[in-house]
């Protein structure tokens, strides 16, 4: 559900591997002791090359009737964050045995039968590269993978529900044999530090488990097809750690090309910097002087940005809006830079399912507060008087827009069975919880508002509004906002394909120390490239530069809504898959906007403060 990244980066990774979120505390088990294997929801991978005409990017419930999975006498389904509920975790107990230290060789499971049409179902699944997603002890159960790039080995999350050979023939996984490392801590207490499945398809009439090569198992498609399942259990000690056993499964892919994007874009940023250094300080500073110097009775001498003062604070159109956009953008960019920091400092460990999205909710809900307070100013600044309006619509526009999206969404899940599909109670609770948390703090910054003394504004307004000049082309609003969106966008471009791999793919993403510092050139890059395009829209004097300079910053979620279009590299095909996907890509887009649009507007009306605070006016 969005997107957010030094020395310290090398070391803000290793730390977010190795530190966990208070309260979350190590399981010791002593031999003979019960070891749960949990399931999750089965999940598309974003490495697998369909070979099916219709391709998923949502996630299926484990139990979930035409898969025939083997369930345990009483299915319990496991607590679970907000958060995890969210983004379609669905934990249950299993079938599975486990104790520690206590191997197991073929142990049976049950046999299931596959009737002809669901065999279609399972082999689509199977074309599309499916994945397990088993739990033991708070880990994933993982295949051993191998970084040629690295040459490093490491634990990838889940594995193949089955595999398609050479002919394009799918193949059914019904054999597991599951190595649980362990880590020996005192007598008789052993904590789990790793959890690896080397999954197997065999074609067998009972649960019997061949000595020798056996042939796959194919699921007929015309009749119905009986599959035992059965699974292995070996426990192997190791020299690892609890606290640093996510290590093997956070692996960092590609880390050149991040920081050859860092480093890129950070030069980026020096130049725009250098850019505004040379405006402020040069051709500002000589303006100044020229403006201070000059006969004031003589407006002929006039020119440039001076020459709009008495219509540069003017109120702009749609005012009651733009001051919700603006609030509303505060809030998410409150809510990412908090969260991104907890979660780069290590409070929000990989362990504790969904607990970056659950807090992502509750700051986006507590600072509402800002959000209004925000919003509230930029509407009183520009003499706007139905604040009680403000008020109201601040807390409820930009998030009533999410939720109807996300709800129209939700349909679409529903109809296709996805275990994605987010309860109607989840959506109750949430709508609940807005209303008893955010909206009273809304309240309230709008209340402190309203009491608060407004920004004072340098220069009068006159009465009748000056007319603007035709602009030449290069300064039309559309134009700058396609050449000022690159900058910003060029910061997360990077980070955009693992982001979306975590949202789609079920990938457990945790380089936060890239993420956070990418974000910090997004937000300064964008504020730069805003103040100079205002800077040369005022010199041409055009004085509308509020709704402007949001359009101008917001042009970096056209290009965020284009990668996710026209650049991904995930296979999209099949109806429900392309409104799912089209459809999130383009509320990510809407927030994008947003976010980047207050950062615009409001390191624009800092600079226009400023700079018509230099220079005496009559």
């Amino acid at each position: 559900m969005l997107p957010l990244n030094l020395a310290v980066l090398a070391s803000s990774v290793a730390v977010a591997q190795a530190f966990y979120l208070p309260g979350t505390a190590p399981t010791s088990y002593k031999e003979g002791d019960n070891v749960p294997l949990l399931v999750n929801h089965i999940t598309p991978s974003v490495f697998h090359e369909s070979q099916s005409k219709e391709s998923y990017v949502y996630s299926f419930d484990y139990y979930y009737q035409r898969l025939h999975f083997c369930q345990p006498e009483k299915k319990e389904k496991q607590p679970e964050s907000l958060g995890s509920i969210i983004f379609g975790d669905r934990i249950y107990n299993s079938p599975f045995e486990l104790t520690m230290l206590k191997n197991e060789t073929c142990k049976s499971l049950c046999t299931s039968v596959y009737p002809a049409i669901d065999s279609t179902f399972v082999h689509k699944l199977i074309k599309n590269g499916f994945f397990y997603n088993w739990l033991v002890d708070g880990l994933p159960a993982a295949r051993r993978l191998h970084d040629k790039r690295t040459n490093s080995d490491f634990y990838g999350s889940g594995f193949e529900l089955g595999y398609v050979d050479e002919k394009n023939v799918p193949h059914l996984d019904n054999h597991f044999n599951i190595q649980i490392e362990y880590h020996k801590r005192d007598d008789n207490e052993y904590r789990v530090v790793g959890v690896t499945v080397e999954p197997h398809s065999w074609n067998r009439e009972e649960a019997v488990c061949p000595s020798g090569e056996q042939e796959p198992v194919t699921l007929d498609i015309h009749s119905k097809t009986s599959v035992p399942f059965t699974y292995d259990v070996t426990w192997i000690e190791s020299d690892t750690l609890w606290a640093t056993r996510w290590d093997k499964y956070l692996h960092v892919y590609d880390p050149k090309i991040q920081w050859f994007s860092l480093v890129n874009f950070s030069l980026i940023v020096v130049c725009l910097s250098l850019i505004i250094a040379h405006i402020l300080f040069k051709a500002l500073k000589t303006d100044i002087s020229k403006y201070n110097e000059m006969n004031l009775d003589d407006d002929m001498d006039e020119t440039g940005w001076k020459l709009v003062h008495g219509d540069v604070f003017r109120s702009p159109r749609y005012l009651l809006l733009l001051s919700v956009v603006v609030g509303s953008g505060v809030q998410l960019l409150l809510m990412a830079l908090t969260a991104c920091g907890f979660a780069l400092l290590g409070l929000l460990s990989p362990s504790n399912r969904g607990s970056l999205s659950t807090v992502m909710f509750i700051l986006y809900a507590l600072f509402g507060c800002v959000g209004s307070f925000v919003s509230g100013s930029v509407y009183k600044f520009f003499d706007g008087s139905d604040w009680k309006i403000n008020m109201l619509l601040t807390p409820t526009l930009i998030p009533g827009v999410i939720l109807l999206v996300v709800t129209l969404l939700n349909f679409f899940l529903i109809g296709a069975s996805s275990s994605g599909a987010i309860p109607a109670g989840t959506l109750l609770a949430i709508i609940v919880i807005w209303f008893i948390m955010s909206v009273p703090l809304s309240v309230v910054g709008s209340v402190l508002a309203v009491k608060r003394e407004s920004l004072s504004k340098p220069v009068h307004t006159n009465q009748i509004p000056r007319q603007i000049p035709a602009q030449p082309w290069y300064l039309k609003t559309w134009f700058a906002a396609l050449v000022a969106g690159i900058f910003p966008f060029g910061s997360l471009s990077v980070e955009m394909y693992f982001i979306y791999s975590s949202l789609w793919f079920n990938r457990v993403y945790y380089m936060f120390g890239f993420l956070f510092f990418c974000f910090l050139l997004m937000v300064i890059t964008t504020s730069l490239v805003t103040i100079l395009m205002t800077y040369y829209s005022l010199c041409a004097e055009n004085y509308l530069w509020q709704w402007r300079s949001i359009v101008i910053a917001g042009g970096c979620a056209l290009y965020v809504f284009l990668h996710a279009i026209l650049l991904t590299k995930f296979q999209l095909g099949g109806f429900v898959t392309i409104v799912l996907y089209t459809g999130y890509s383009l509320l990510i887009s809407f927030l994008m906007f947003v976010l980047t649009g207050s950062i615009g507007f409001i390191s624009s009306l800092f600079f226009v403060r400023k700079i018509y605070s230099s220079v005496k006016i009559d």
